[in-house]
This record gives C-alpha cells, sequence and structure tokens, in this order.
C-alpha cells in the first residue's frame, strides 16, 4: 500500500478515535508529546506507562499523551498522518520507512522476545519442543510475526520448513483462548503473561519462551516522527532518557515494578510477578542496536515478504538521539 493510501486510512480512522484532544498539544510550560503504542499490554511497551507514571518524563520537561492503538498497523497509520510524535513498537515496522512512512527507528528498546511464547491447553500431553513436530501450531494471520516466529522455530529445530503445521486464527485472547480449550490447536505463539493468566483458569499453559531458541531480534522499538526529528531533536533525546530511567528501575525494583506493571495490564499481581522474572533482562540498557539483532530483523523482513528489495539497514535508524 502507497504512503498516499496509507494517510488516506489513517485520517479517517483517527478523526473519530483520537479527536481533537488528541491532535492539538494544550497549552504548557512543558513539551507535550503525542505517544502512541501498538499494544496496551505488551511487556516491551509498556513502560512508557510506568514511567509516566513514576514522573519520569515529567521532571525532564516533558508532557506525554499515551494512547493505545491495540496493533502495529494502526500505530503506523498515525505515523503516517502526524497524528503522534512518539511510537513505540517493534523492529518489523521499521519496514514501513523503506514505503515512506515519515519516522524513524530512534531506540532498540528490548533486544529478545521473552515476552512472546509456545503455550498448549492446559490438558496437553506436550511437554517438550521436540514433541511439536507435525502439530498444528497457532498464529494470528499468515505472514505475521508469529507466524515467522513458528518457521524460526523449525529453522531452530533442524526441522524442514513446514514441520509444524500453522492455523491462522486472529490475535484476540479469545479466539486463542477458544482454540486451545476445544483443542482446535495443538499450541499458539503468543504473550507470556496471557498464557500464565490462562494458567490461573486452567484453560492453556505456558510451553516455553521464544528467547528459548531466538536469539537478538530488535523485537521492542522506539520511533520519532521525522517531523518531531527535524522541530525538537532535544524531546527526543529526554524521552529515551525517561524511558531507560524506567526500565533500569523496573530491572532493579521487583515489588513495586509488579505493582505497577499490573495496574497497567490489568493482570493479577501474582501473573505480572512470574512474567517479570521471564523478561526483566530483555530491556536494552542503552537503546543501541546491535549487530545480531539488525540482521536477525533484516532475514524477518525478507522471509516476511514486508520490503520489496534488500534494505540498507543503517537508513531505517539512528543512534543520533541516545542519551551519552
Amino acid at each position: 500500500m502507497n504512503t498516499y493510501m496509507l494517510r488516506r486510512m489513517a485520517y479517517a480512522t483517527f478523526a473519530v478515535a483520537l479527536g481533537a484532544a488528541m491532535l492539538s498539544h494544550p497549552a504548557s510550560a512543558d513539551t507535550a508529546l503525542t505517544v502512541g503504542k501498538a499494544s496496551n499490554d505488551s511487556d516491551s511497551i509498556i513502560p512508557v506507562d510506568v514511567g509516566d507514571k513514576l514522573g519520569n518524563f515529567k521532571k525532564r520537561g516533558l508532557d506525554l499523551k499515551i494512547v493505545d492503538f491495540s496493533g502495529g498497523g494502526k500505530l503506523i497509520q498515525a505515523m503516517t498522518a502526524d497524528a503522534i510524535d512518539i511510537g513505540i513498537g517493534a523492529g518489523i515496522q521499521m519496514s514501513f520507512i523503506t514505503k515512506g512512512v515519515p519516522m524513524l527507528a530512534v531506540c532498540e528498546s528490548t533486544k529478545t522476545l521473552p515476552y512472546f511464547s509456545f503455550g498448549v491447553p492446559w490438558d496437553s500431553p506436550i511437554k517438550t519442543k521436540a514433541e511439536l513436530k507435525g502439530k498444528k501450531v497457532g498464529v494470528s494471520t499468515a505472514g505475521s510475526l508469529n507466524d515467522w516466529l513458528a518457521y524460526e522455530f523449525e529453522r531452530s529445530q533442524g526441522w524442514e520448513k513446514g514441520a509444524t503445521q500453522h492455523v491462522a486464527i486472529g490475535s484476540t485472547f479469545a479466539a486463542s483462548s477458544a482454540a486451545l480449550r476445544e483443542h482446535l490447536i495443538d499450541a499458539y505463539i503468543g504473550g507470556t503473561t496471557t498464557f500464565l493468566g490462562m494458567e490461573e483458569k486452567q484453560v492453556g499453559r505456558l510451553l516455553f519462551p521464544v528467547s528459548d531458541y531466538e536469539g537478538n531480534a530488535a523485537s521492542g522499538t522506539i520511533f520519532a516522527s521525522n517531523k518531531l526529528i527535524k522541530s525538537n531533536p532535544d524531546a527526543i533525546r529526554a524521552f529515551l532518557a525517561g524511558w531507560l530511567e524506567t526500565t533500569d528501575f523496573i530491572r532493579a525494583n521487583k515489588a513495586e515494578a509488579v505493582k505497577l506493571l499490573s495496574s497497567v495490564t490489568g493482570f493479577s499481581e501474582s501473573v505480572t510477578s512470574r512474567d517479570y522474572d521471564i523478561v526483566k533482562d530483555m530491556y536494552s540498557k542503552d537503546c543501541k542496536f546491535d549487530p545480531e539483532s539488525l540482521a536477525t530483523l533484516k532475514r524477518s523482513l525478507i522471509d516476511l515478504q514486508l520490503v520489496d528489495a534488500m534494505p540498507d539497514m543503517a537508513t531505517l535508524y539512528t543512534e543520533a538521539f541516545v542519551p551519552k
């Protein structure tokens, strides 16, 4: 889809959803930034909510308006329409920069993918990775990130492509829960907290996190609009400094972090506590993009056919705003 069509879709989508309040910055001594989230409860994204609650952005002169978009596609539409200043999503969304979306990746916020996991029905006999060969693995849609992760799993096990049968069932909690409960699939690739929550209801259980087989992949990425890059680069530096202070806090203060994270996601503190132990070390300490992440990301963009030609990764990101 070309940039013109993306812009048309974006304006139609956000005129009602965001409203005039979001699209205009309130009068304030602070710098107002509209921050878009690709997910309302992803571990790689919610530090922005925690940092806002802690005042880590406010004390740097930033007044954040945080908007949940419930999907990377809607986040990209908002970036296309210049409706948001900062977007927090995943590395694969860097592919849209090659299609003309006016943004640049400014931080590799998480490197690995422990917040994605394989889960199975509560009463499934499957206990190991090897037992997944030949089984039905649920994914959101064909060509999605978790579809690619399923192929990466096959590769990591030394199996031929297609050694598991991928079944597209959508990405909602209701869809995945129903598919697991009715045994329409043998496993599903979804949020780690989702499976931990399912365990409390004895619907599904976590088998293993994706980070068990997948290395660094620029899993979490922060984007800045070209407009903000040109008009207020210091605001980007301040935002990233606030982000890094927040992830440092999360790593060092489990009890307080679990309470704050639970208040954002709505998952119980017991689920959040278990999830914390799995994901806490994934956060980057400096926002820099490492070579392994970029190489894996590049392969994923090609495998998923998200780009028309081999991209020059150096044109998709910058470390100019990373705090010293």
